[in-house]
C-alpha cells in the first residue's frame, strides 16, 4: 500500500541494529555518526496469531500474513531543520513516512558513544523534536505568503485558512508539535495539505538493556511518563537482544524467549504498534487453498476492501459475506457462525472491521 513507518533518532541509539532485528536484513550499524545515509527500507510481517489459527482450522495449503513497512532514516543532530548533517534530506525522508517510531536511548555503555557525550532521553526527544518543529514553521510560513496573495484577492477560503495557519505558527512556536494542535474537519484538510512533520503519529522505543527491557529502569520510566503525558505510546525493547532472537529458528526462539522470560519478542509489540498507528486494520479470507491477511485503511469500507485484491473486485462489487473473527472464534467452524444466524451480507457501505473474515462477490 505504499504506507511506512520511518525509524528516527539520534546518531548511536540503535536504529539500524533495530532495522536490522525487525526485517533481518543488514543495514550498516557501526559505532559512528551518519553510518546510515540512504534510507533502507524493509517489510516486515505483521505477526497475528489470528491467521495461524484460521488457516490450522482451513487446513489451508497456503498462509499470508499481511506487511507494514519499515525506513531506517539517519541520526538527527541538532541543526538539522538549517541543514546540518545532511538535515534536509533526514527530514525529507521522514515527510514521506506516514508515522514515527523515535528510538532513545536508555542504556549507559561506555564503548557505544553518545553524541552528546551522555545519556539522557528526554534531552535527546526535545533536540528531535525541536528540529521538527522549526521545519514545521518553515512550512507553515512558506504556505502563510502563498495564501496571503490570495488573501489580498479577496478569496474567502483563503482568509479561513490564513486564519488557522496563524493559530497554528504560533502553536508550533510554543515548541507544541502539529499533532496536539486542536482542529475541525476543514482545518484538518489544509493542515493535511502541507505534510508537517509532527503532525505524524508517534510512538518511542526506548532502547535498554535486558534488565531495563523487563523491569524498566530510571531512564525508561523517564520516557513513559513524557509519553504519558502526551497520549502516546511507549515501548522498552533491548535492540541487542532482539537482534540475536531474529536470527533463530522458531524452536531456538521458544527456548531463548522462555529462558529470558519473555512471551512474545519485544518486535512484535512493534510492528503491531506501527500496523495501529499507521492506521491500518486486517481483514481475512480463509479457505482450502489460501488463508491471507488483508491491509486496508481503518474506515475502508467493503468495495475498497475488495479492491485490495484486485481493482476488478472493486469496480464489479455485489456484496461481501462477512462474519467476525471473535464470532468464528467462539463458534469454532464457519458452518457453527451460519447456524447461530451470525454470517451476515454487506453491501457497498459496510465500513470494515479489524478481523473480518470476508468473501466478496462480484461481476467481470
Amino acid at each position: 500500500m505504499g504506507i511506512a513507518c520511518g525509524i528516527v533518532g539520534l546518531p548511536n541509539v540503535g536504529k539500524s541494529t533495530l532495522f536490522n532485528a525487525l526485517t533481518a536484513n543488514e543495514a550498516e550499524a557501526s559505532n559512528y555518526p551518519f553510518c546510515t545515509i540512504d534510507p533502507n527500507v524493509g517489510i516486515v510481517n505483521v505477526p497475528d496469531p489470528r491467521l495461524r489459527k484460521l488457516a490450522a482450522s482451513y487446513q489451508t495449503d497456503r498462509e499470508v500474513p499481511t506487511t507494514v513497512e519499515f525506513v531506517d532514516i539517519a541520526g538527527l543532530v541538532k541543526g538539522a531543520s538549517k541543514g546540518e548533517g545532511l538535515g534536509n534530506q533526514f527530514l525529507g525522508n521522514i515527510r514521506a513516512c506516514d508515522a514515527v517510531a523515535h528510538v532513545v536511548r536508555c542504556f549507559q555503555e561506555d564503548n557505544v558513544v553518545h553524541v552528546h557525550g551522555k545519556v539522557d532521553p528526554l534531552h535527546d526527544i526535545d533536540i528531535i523534536e525541536t528540529e521538527l518543529i522549526l521545519k514545521d514553521v518553515e512550512s507553515v510560513e512558506k504556505r502563510m505568503t502563498a495564501v496571503q496573495k490570495l488573501v489580498r484577492a479577496q478569496d474567502k477560503d483563503a482568509k479561513i485558512e490564513h486564519a488557522m495557519l496563524e493559530e497554528l505558527h504560533a502553536h508550533l512556536d510554543q515548541g507544541k508539535p502539529a499533532r496536539t494542535f486542536e482542529r475541525d474537519d476543514q482545518q484538518a484538510a489544509m493542515i493535511r495539505q502541507m505534510q508537517l512533520l509532527t503532525d505524524k503519529p508517534v510512538m518511542y522505543i526506548a532502547n535498554t538493556d535486558e534488565e531495563g527491557a523487563k523491569n524498566g529502569n530510571d531512564l525508561v520510566n523517564a520516557v513513559r511518563a513524557r509519553a504519558e503525558s502526551e497520549g502516546a505510546v511507549v515501548i522498552p525493547i533491548c535492540a541487542k537482544i532482539e537482534s540475536e532472537i531474529a536470527l533463530l529458528d522458531e524452536a531456538d526462539r521458544e527456548v531463548f524467549l522462555q529462558d529470558l522470560g519473555m512471551e512474545e519478542p519485544g518486535l512484535d509489540r512493534i510492528i503491531r504498534k506501527a500496523y495501529e498507528l499507521l492506521g491500518l486494520i486486517t481483514y481475512f479470507t480463509a479457505g482450502k487453498k489460501e488463508t491471507r491477511a488483508w491491509t486496508v485503511r481503518k474506515g475502508s469500507k467493503a468495495p475498497q476492501a475488495a479492491g485490495v485484491i484486485h481493482t476488478d473486485f472493486e469496480k464489479g462489487f455485489i456484496r461481501a459475506e462477512v462474519m467476525s473473527y471473535a464470532d468464528w472464534e467462539r463458534a469454532g467452524s464457519e458452518q457453527a457462525v451460519k447456524d447461530a444466524g451470525q454470517y451476515r451480507v454487506e453491501g457497498k457501505e459496510y465500513v470494515v472491521k479489524d478481523g473480518d473474515i470476508m468473501y466478496f462477490r462480484f461481476n467481470v
